[in-house]
């Protein structure tokens, strides 16, 4: 049993050498077979684009993964949620692989060359890269051959001195002479191109989708490829490019303009002179407005914005004030260095007018053809050596102004009428844009006056009203909605006698109403100037401030706070109560004239009175001087 055990051992040994065996002359073959080229064969690439911005934020150290030509499925999977979609390579075949055997003065050389053939799409090339037919190895009547030490190298130095002028210069190569383009990457950042001629390929990214600011530098990839420990080639080749990204910003701002309230220096070069997130004012104000947003990076032509457009919105109860909308460029984000200023007249971009759903209206800002031209290649802000082109991260500045209407149209108190405006952008791949919003609020209050006599008797047409805005020390003016009996601001003046005399009326039914809406947070003081004919007016004046603060409310569109509003009489705080639905709109409060003291210097009985006197006086008066003239005959008798 012991040596049965043994010979099946041995045996078991034995069969497995000979299998050993076998299999030496097969591995022997493929490895031989393998280190030269099969020039039948046909060769493919597959692409896996990622966002390297993202994955550095998240602590991914890219440079663990080295491209070299074979699948990476560790990098797949790590870098699969920084997939970037939308991306397209367009590659070309540019040279020959060229086998160079050839006696030399310093010995025989065996070695790979890269055959290019003569002529124009050659001659574009090697002036892209700073070549010349002199920098070749080797010519012939028909091609021009390189190592790829020479092609690399050169490659390289472009793209170190100026990597945005070569990556144009390459882009544009590309396109001129016919190159392909690859299927845009999906939602996995994948792509590929198969059958492919062996050769060797230029590969440029053409088209980005908005996020991407830096392309992948144009690189060279000989089909096939050397494996990177040098034992074979490769003919499926599998690449892993990344792109640095980022986007643009967006800010929309208000303020009253100076010729209204003061409240500002009214400069029209400084985005902080007043501008805020809110604002109040009143109805009739102009309000002067400003859109910033500072532009993505563009390093190439790839990177070049196609669309940059902003469509505002404003409340049912602001209008534009059409053709004074300007566009300036700053180098700055805070802009203080000016580039240049567009008007609509430079055709640089468009505006149009329009009316949505509700009610408000709309204005769309497009840049033009020409306009876009500008931006991304302007020479004004980066010179040749820099990596940047034509407006890249710089800042772009909107203006113009509207009015705010003097009607029911407006919202009064703590719901604001919100302009929004939002930001369309699209990189070179038109099919991928992004947007951006923002908005600012605008608020306006009013007072809600009850007039009131003691005795339920007066005539409400004798009362007359005037309002001074204490804080910009101006005299209000409106016009009354008798329909709605509410009286409507429509602006101020400097003097008195121009001032509105607001008479109270018929509102919703209540009789004595004065109702003023569109009054911004300031201190006023109201004086009754008439009251009705036998009541007394008041002793002082009517004292009424609105305040507004922070409500500590986010903002759904832009994550800012907005405004509640609050309101003393004489001094004491009232609470203010809604209209249409939006709180702290109106300051309520009533005034009650009385009767005056009794006089009794007018009326029938007075009359009567005053009769009867004389009456009794003439009589006196009548009878001493007859008995006067009776005591004086007497003495003479």
């Amino acid at each position: 049993m012991i040596i049965l055990r043994k010979l099946k051992k041995l045996l078991v040994l034995c069969l497995a050498f000979v299998m050993v065996l076998s299999m030496i002359p097969t591995a022997f073959a493929a490895t031989s077979s393998s280190a030269t080229i099969d020039t039948d064969r046909k060769a493919s690439v597959s692409l896996y684009k990622y966002n390297s911005t993202s994955a550095n934020e998240n602590g991914i150290k890219l440079d663990s993964y080295v491209s070299n030509g074979q699948k990476n499925e560790t990098a797949e999977t790590t870098l699969a949620d920084y997939a970037i979609k939308g991306v397209i390579f367009t590659y070309l075949k540019i040279a020959d692989i060229k086998t160079y055997s050839a006696q030399e003065l310093n010995g025989y050389k065996d070695m790979v060359l890269y055959g290019f053939e003569k002529g124009e799409k050659t001659n574009s090339f090697l002036s892209a890269l700073g070549l010349t037919e002199s920098d070749a190895y080797t010519t012939d009547d028909y091609s021009i051959s390189f190592t790829s030490d020479i092609l690399n190298n050169a490659l390289r130095a472009k793209l170190d001195s100026n990597s945005s002028v070569a990556k144009s210069n390459l882009e544009k190569y590309i396109t001129d002479f016919g190159g392909t383009e690859m299927p845009e990457t999906n939602a996995n950042g994948f792509s590929s191109a198969t059958d492919l001629d062996l050769g060797l390929y230029l590969f440029v990214e053409t088209s980005v989708p908005e996020n991407v600011s830096i392309t992948t530098a144009p690189f060279l990839l000989s089909l096939p490829m050397t494996s990177v420990d040098g034992s074979e080639w490769l003919y499926d080749i599998s690449v892993y490019p990344k792109n640095e990204t980022d986007s643009p910003n967006l800010e929309k701002t208000l303020r009253e303009s100076k010729a209204d309230t003061g409240k500002n220096n009214g400069t029209a070069n400084d985005i902080k002179d007043g501008y805020a997130h809110t604002a109040t004012g009143s109805d009739g104000d102009v309000i002067d407005y400003q859109l910033i947003s500072t532009l993505p990076s563009i390093t190439s032509n790839a990177t070049s914005l196609s669309e940059y457009t902003f469509v505002d919105t404003l409340s049912k109860g602001i209008e534009y004030n059409k053709n004074d909308i300007e566009i300036e460029w700053y180098k700055d984000a805070d802009c203080t260095e000016l580039i240049t200023a567009w008007t609509q007249a430079d055709g640089k971009f468009t505006v149009d007018y329009g009316t949505s759903d509700n009610g408000s209206t709309t204005m769309t800002v497009k840049m033009t053809a020409d306009g876009l031209n500008e931006i991304n290649h302007s020479e004004a802000v980066y010179d040749s050596d820099s990596v940047y082109n034509g407006y890249s991260d710089c800042t772009v500045r909107v203006t113009y102004s509207c009015t705010v209407n003097s009607n029911a149209d407006v919202v009064y108190g703590d719901n604001g009428n919100p302009n929004e405006v939002t930001l369309t952008w699209k990189r070179s791949n038109m099919d991928y844009y992004d947007t951006l919003k923002d908005d600012c609020h605008f608020y306006t209050y009013g007072i809600d006056m009850t007039k009131e006599f003691s005795d339920k008797l007066g005539n409400f047409e004798n009362v007359q009203f005037i309002i001074h805005n204490d804080t910009d020390n101006y005299w209000v003016t409106a016009e009354l909605n008798e329909s709605e009996g509410v009286y409507y601001v429509t602006g101020h003046v400097t003097d008195e006698a121009s001032a509105t005399v607001f008479t109270p009326v018929t509102s919703n039914g209540d009789e004595g109403k004065i109702i003023v809406k569109g009054l911004e947070d300031d201190a006023y003081t109201l004086t009754e100037i008439k009251t009705d004919k036998g009541y007394t007016l008041l002793k002082k004046a009517i004292k009424v401030i609105i305040s507004s603060s922070d409500n500590g409310e986010l903002c759904s569109v832009c994550g800012k706070h907005g405004l509640t509003a609050t309101a003393t009489l004489n001094g004491d705080a009232v609470t203010m109560t809604e209209d249409n639905g939006s709180l702290h709109a109106l300051v309520p409060f009533k005034v009650i004239n009385h009767k005056g003291f009794y006089i009794p210097t007018t009326g029938a009985e007075g009359v009567f009175g005053f009769a009867l006197l004389a009456v009794v006086l003439l009589s006196g008066s009548l009878a001493f001087a007859l008995s006067l003239s009776r005591k004086r005959r007497r003495e003479k008798n």
